[in-house]
């Protein structure tokens, strides 16, 4: 999965699984654009995922997650709950404002 962390007045995160970096997904009036521009930054393991998401929440970081292995990646993090997901076309999402 690719995790980039995009520096601001609060720092975003994006995460997204590799294999839809790229990708645009629509349902009916929604969504889900994965932009290279945004999303791409370094390729990580799951393990390394997790860790940069527990530190960067601990930061008060934002987060933009695209993907099932990041989205479960998330949830073994601690970021979100599975309640918080949506999907789109099939592919899982999560917005983290903490």
């Amino acid at each position: 999965m690719f995790i980039n962390i995009i520096k601001s007045y609060r720092d975003i995160v994006a995460v997204c699984d590799s294999s839809i970096l790229g990708k645009r997904f629509e349902e009916g009036k929604f969504q889900l654009d994965v932009k290279e521009s945004f999303y791409r930054g370094e390729e990580v393991s799951e393990e390394k995922a997790i860790k940069i998401m527990k530190d960067m929440a601990a930061e008060d970081a934002t987060f933009n997650i695209a993907g099932e292995e990041s989205v479960n990646a998330a949830l073994k993090a601690g970021i979100i709950t599975k309640e918080s997901v949506g999907e789109i076309q099939g592919i899982p999402f999560a917005l983290v404002l903490l």
